[in-house]
């Protein structure tokens, strides 16, 4: 490796070498079903098991739009008042769903001891900007008013999310701030998320190719999602963010929108928000979810348990 060149881990490389060799066709080039499949199809691949839970459970509540399906996880069957989290996938908000994120919620249940509810928010472009935001927003103010259909008395929210979903849980997070839920948000985990516009950024250009995450899926993402840039639920770097909760920022160093992570890191540093920022090296975006195929992928999430773990305990 040249001064030049970036780190990339070993299993990571491999991982990368391996699809490489898979030769599979850009998202440009393929149709919406067969995108949702491949992504579904990559994760069923690549990622650790699904954890066996006491409950594992399919959900509605109601929407702007009607029913929003919802899943939740507990390894417990029963257990007092606490924090709920609440689980946003990533995909872009044009493909992932419930399934494609399913062994990854069971990770974070079983990992972290506290319910889960993961959130199954209308697509592009079916449903462009900011339709998915709207169904978060509703899902999550639902979930925090401590319906009897969880069976479980909320105390506070953890907001969780990977790409798409990190950009939900901190727009989710400041609808919240503006206008409170039943309960509070008492920590927010945007996992490698899309906070700044990343197009133009360094990251991108670095990494816009043979990284997972390609420049070319991105775009492909925006053209379906058709966000509006000028609207804090699209770039929420533009919002005010002296009322953000206690947060963790997680970047992946080998991701083309690594640097929009670091943006809102840096902006809610400005705002004296309470906040941790993890950068894992050496590693793409997406890396939560290619446990089985990136094994050290799994002591980069344990790590990130650990400190939201801490975080929740100091806040308490």
């Amino acid at each position: 490796m040249s001064a030049n060149e970036p780190f990339v881990r070993a299993d990571m490389q491999a991982f990368l070498d391996m699809l490489a060799a898979m030769d599979g066709p850009p998202l440009a080039d393929v149709t919406l079903e067969e995108a949702r499949g491949a992504y579904l199809a990559l994760h069923a691949m690549a990622d650790a098991p699904a954890r066996e839970l006491a409950i594992i459970k399919d959900l509605t509540c109601p929407g702007p739009a009607g029913d929003i399906p919802l899943r939740l996880y507990d390894a417990r069957d029963t257990r007092e008042a606490g924090p709920i989290i609440t689980f946003y996938h990533g995909g872009g908000f044009v493909i992932g769903d419930l399934n494609t994120h399913h062994n990854l919620c069971t990770e974070i249940a079983a990992q972290m001891d506290l319910p889960v509810v993961a959130v199954d928010y209308r697509l592009a472009p079916e449903a462009p900007f900011p339709a998915a935001i709207e169904d978060c927003e509703a899902a999550t103010r639902w979930i925090a008013s401590g319906p009897a259909e969880l069976g479980r008395e909320v105390s506070s929210l953890v907001l969780i999310g990977d790409s798409a979903g990190g950009n939900a849980s901190i727009v989710v997070s400041q609808a919240l701030a503006a206008k409170p839920a039943a309960v509070p948000v008492a920590l927010q985990v945007p996992i490698f998320p899309l906070a700044s516009d990343a197009i133009g950024s360094a990251s991108m250009e670095e990494f816009s190719d043979g990284f997972v995450l390609t420049k070319a899926s991105i775009e492909f993402f925006e053209l379906h999602y058709q966000p509006d840039k000028s609207d804090p639920r699209a770039i929420p770097t533009l919002a005010i963010h002296q009322n953000t909760p206690p947060t963790l920022v997680v970047t992946a160093s080998l991701d083309p929108i690594r640097d929009s992570g670091r943006d809102y890191a840096a902006a809610i540093a400005a705002a004296g928000v309470d906040h941790t920022f993890i950068e894992v090296k050496g590693v793409t975006h997406s890396f939560t979810n290619l446990r089985k195929a990136v094994p050290g992928a799994q002591c980069d999430l344990e790590r990130i348990f650990a400190q939201m773990k801490f975080m929740l305990e100091s806040a308490s």
